[in-house]
């Protein structure tokens, strides 16, 4: 087991070219968000900014088009045909997989809800997409009856459960981080197994363990920053072990900052966005 660290992310992340533009730090999608659960869509977008994508784009149901396109000044926000619950309707799927194709990274799943159209949407992204894919949350409720599908996929998909998720996933109400660890050798994907100590199980049998983070953490919106932040780093070229190793770790660090200055009592996932820049100026090309 590899243990990751303040070295591990200094190997991966590194002070930017000066001459460079926005396409060069990732063109991410979040199909993220639905009728009343516009606070997941929101934190995976601003983590998605926060850590550093040239361009973030946020496909959202209509009916929560105008509450985020508010909130939002960084990413494009995108309205997306929807039904009568305020989930992603089936007319929006040509347009994900349009907005898809341009993408340097796809993250599915926060806040999307729950329906059979909603299965169908995830599963033909899955198989269509050919960029990296993160599945959060429902995205990785979505294909729990389709599991196949991620043997199936242009690249092995990196799946971000909590252990009440995976136990859903694998059908094994009482599944531990052994079973994780088996699924992402059994079903070619990486699993980052969120918890007091998140590791992260790879294909090849390769596991990591995450040294930062505080039960303050444990609030509505952590997962959907830390979902946000994982995509963005693959947007921006990192292969998706490393990417999920540095994102988990920057994501319990943010979260130890903030414990610090406001308490794992009050601190919100929106703190955790303030601080998370505070940890990538040792990464500044210069000192200012």
């Amino acid at each position: 087991m590899t243990e990751i660290n303040q070295d591990f992310v200094d190997s991966v992340l590194h002070p930017r070219n000066p001459e460079t533009n926005k396409n060069d730090y990732g063109r991410i999608l979040c199909v993220c968000g639905s009728a009343g659960y516009t606070g997941a869509a929101y934190f995976s977008a601003q983590g998605a900014v926060r850590m550093g994508s040239g361009v973030v784009t946020l496909a959202v149901p209509q009916g929560a088009w105008p509450v985020l396109a508010v909130k939002l000044n960084e990413p494009v926000v995108r309205p997306m045909p929807q039904d009568e619950n305020g989930l992603l309707s089936m007319d929006a799927l040509p347009k994900l997989l349009a907005l898809a194709e341009k993408a340097d990274a796809l993250l599915i799943g926060c806040g999307l809800g729950r329906s059979d159209t909603l299965t169908e949407i995830v599963c033909t992204l899955l198989e269509k997409a050919a960029c990296q894919i993160v599945l959060d949350a429902d995205g990785i409720n979505s294909i729990t009856g389709h599991k196949d599908i991620l043997r199936r996929t242009a690249k092995p998909v990196v799946l971000t459960p909590h252990a009440g998720e995976f136990a859903r996933l694998s059908g094994k109400p009482d599944a531990t981080a052994a079973d994780a660890a088996q699924f992402a050798q059994d079903y070619r994907c990486i699993v980052l197994y969120k918890g007091h100590r998140t590791r992260i199980f790879t294909p090849d049998g390769g596991c990591y363990r995450n040294t930062s983070g505080n039960p303050g953490m444990a609030k509505g919106g952590s997962g959907d920053v830390l979902a946000g932040m994982l995509v963005s780093l693959c947007g921006q070229g990192i292969d998706s072990v490393p990417a999920a190793c540095t994102a988990a770790w920057l994501h319990g660090r943010a979260g130890d900052l903030a414990a610090n200055v406001l308490s794992e009592y009050g601190m919100t996932p929106s703190d955790m966005l303030t601080q998370l820049p505070i940890l990538l100026k040792r990464y500044n090309s210069k000192t200012w």
